[in-house]
């Protein structure tokens, strides 16, 4: 371990004890805001603090045996023999687990997700494409035991999407969907085609961290909201009522449209929701642009315009092509099971934050 990141670990150490201390002053438990901030930074560190404290009493204990292996006792020495080598592989594994706690978390990790999924090339082939992708993340979300809302949804006559756009909420859903943003292709065989002709058909994906009302100021003049009647199937409402909403947020020329709800105000109500993600996630992309830049030669910019997935039904194959990740279980996947797919996107990620934060560390000093 460099000096420079065991100085880090101990400024660290130190800040949390201070805290320690801090939440249990009567004047800042009566701070809900500085309570719950503290509170916050302390569970946020609590792994690597402990992690640290942990690797300090292996280095004491490795130091103890090697002063031991440096005596007159033959007996001692050949025990301490031993011991060193058992401390010096924990040291080792300690170390290498400090250095991932020390890569900075996504402050969006734990966030819900706004997703939206959209048919793109393909015509009536990339609607059902669209279709597929939901009930495939709608299945992924059950097993993790999320909460799927769809929110708004334009469906076609052959049974695909046109767009559909979900609320997903639960345990852990940005940082395990994040990485779905994309371009999906499809290569099949239409129903629809008599020669067996295989095509190409593309969706779009994006998985839009959900911002609360604190994260985005959203000023009422800078918002026009045109009401008009629903249209499509639906109960003796539709046209009859304005309880559609359309809200254009007129700075950036986002529009969001919600009339799925009969309620004008539940549709106003999950409109600004989708709006406060989009605009959540322009900042946040703005704010990430150096970053992107840097990473988009290892494993592409995740952009809307770029193609991460093929899904070959032939070959009964599917390949993330930003790692060059192949499984040969597609149809495990349209069924939810993208756990093996998911978890190799999350180590590359990790691999890759690992080695930018070795690159940097003498610049830490």
């Amino acid at each position: 371990m460099t000096p420079q990141v065991f100085d880090k670990l101990r400024t660290i150490a130190s800040r949390y004890d201070e805290l320690t201390q801090l939440v249990s002053d009567p004047a800042v438990q009566a701070d809900a805001a500085a309570y719950r901030t503290h509170s916050k930074a302390i569970a946020d560190t609590q792994d690597l603090v402990d992690c640290f404290r942990d690797y300090q009493q292996q280095e004491r204990a490795l130091a103890d045996a090697r002063e031991m292996a440096a005596g007159e006792d033959p007996e001692l020495r050949a025990l301490a023999a031993d011991e060193i080598g058992v401390l010096e592989a924990q040291l080792i594994a300690l170390e290498d687990r400090l250095r991932v706690l020390l890569i900075p978390k996504d402050p969006n990790d734990d966030r819900n997700v706004v997703m939206e999924i959209r048919a793109g090339t393909g015509g009536d082939e990339a609607a059902l494409f669209a279709g597929d992708l939901f009930r495939m993340y709608t299945r992924f979300a059950e097993r993790q035991s999320w909460k799927v809302e769809v929110m708004s949804s334009s469906e076609t006559g052959v049974g695909g999407f046109k767009e559909v756009v979900a609320a997903i909420e639960g345990k852990g859903v940005y940082r395990r969907l994040k990485q779905e943003s994309g371009v999906h292709r499809v290569q099949r065989v239409p129903v629809t085609e008599a020669s067996g002709r295989i095509h190409t058909s593309t969706a779009t994906v994006a998985v839009l961290p959900e911002a609360e009302e604190v994260d985005v100021q959203i000023d009422a003049k800078d918002l026009r909201i045109d009401t008009f009647c629903s249209s499509g199937p639906g109960g003796q409402s539709v046209n009859t009522t304005y309880s559609a909403v359309r809200i254009t947020h007129l700075p950036t020329g986002i529009v969001v449209s919600q009339q799925d709800e009969k309620s004008q105000i539940k549709n106003r109500q999950k409109a600004m929701k989708v709006l406060r993600s989009k605009l959540y996630e322009m900042e946040m992309r703005k704010q990430q642009d150096a970053i992107a830049k840097e990473r988009r030669g290892q494993v592409g910019s995740g952009d809307r315009s770029e193609k991460i997935r093929t899904y070959n039904f032939k070959e009964n194959r599917i390949t993330d092509h930003r790692i060059n990740f192949t499984m040969h279980q597609l149809a495990d996947a349209l069924d939810g099971d993208l756990e093996e797919l998911i978890a190799e996107l999350e180590a590359r990620a990790q691999s890759e934050k690992l080695q930018l934060a070795t690159e940097t560390e003498p610049a830490a000093s």
